[in-house]
Order: C-alpha cells, then sequence, then structure tokens
C-alpha cells in the first residue's frame, strides 16, 4: 500500500492504523457484532519535509516558518513511526538525470537480488519452531531473534 502526502491524511486515519500494523488484522466493529479480517501488508510511505517541500534543499529555500515545518512533521504519531521499519531522506534528483537515456539496473537484476534475500529469510525461518509462519523479516518477535541469527 503507498501513500502520498502521508501528513496530509487525518490525524484519525492515521492513528487508526497502528493496531493493524501490529497485530496484522483488522476489526470492523458495529451494532449486531464485529468481523476480524486479515490485514498483513507493507505500507510505503511519502512526504514532503515541510508543507512548501524545499525544506533543507540545496538549490530552493523553504519558504515555511520553522514552527509550520515542526507542526507539519509531528502530524506523523512517534507511536506511528515506530511501526515503520525503514525511513529513508530522498534528496533532489535534477532534471538531467532523470531524463537521460542512461539505462539503469535491469529489473532481471533486482529480481535475482531478491530472490536471493528471500532465500536466505526462507533458510533462516526454517530453523524456527512456531505456530506463526515467518515470512519477512517484518513478521519476527522479539523471541525468534535470537534462534533465527
Amino acid at each position: 500500500m503507498l501513500l502520498d502526502e502521508f501528513p496530509e491524511f487525518g490525524t484519525c486515519v492515521l492513528e487508526v492504523m497502528r493496531q493493524p500494523m501490529e497485530d496484522k488484522v483488522v476489526t470492523i466493529s458495529r451494532a449486531k457484532g464485529s468481523l476480524t479480517f486479515p490485514a498483513n501488508f507493507q505500507l510505503i510511505a511519502a512526504m514532503n519535509p515541510c508543507p512548501c517541500g524545499y525544506y533543507g534543499d540545496s538549490l530552493k529555500p523553504c519558504t515555511c516558518a520553522p514552527a509550520l515545518v515542526t507542526k507539519y512533521q509531528k502530524r506523523i504519531s512517534g507511536p506511528l513511526l515506530d511501526r515503520i521499519n525503514i525511513h529513508i531522506e530522498v534528496p533532489r534528483v535534477d532534471y538531467e538525470k532523470l531524463s537521460s537515456d542512461r539505462m539503469g539496473e535491469t529489473s532481471e537484476a533486482i529480481r535475482a537480488r531478491v530472490q536471493a534475500a528471500r532465500d536466505k529469510q526462507r533458510a533462516r525461518f526454517s530453523k524456527l519452531d512456531s505456530k506463526h509462519p515467518i515470512f519477512c523479516n517484518t513478521d519476527m518477535r522479539v523471541g525468534s531473534l535470537a534462534v533465527a541469527l
């Protein structure tokens, strides 16, 4: 799941995602009962560093007041950020680099690298005696960490 402009989602919407991200299930409750559905997903979220998008940019100055930048960045709560495993800052990419004819890595080469990593994970997780199968690192619990290493 990709959520672009992450801080622009309402606080209630963002905070309600915390439990499904942790428990990997979502429960819908209504007057006549409740239902629980599996919700094991990979979240990819993208956001600008500030409302104008230029905070920290090397070429264009940010026009946001410091308090506005702080308020914008704090729209994503600490508990929600704790459930996101990888955080990456992506700097500006020059248009010339994006539009050049230079070829990057092929999809086949990337797929082979991903498959090799998945094979390593499968071998590592096969050592675990768990009621809940582990397919990715994010599925690991604290108790399984020492065994898998």
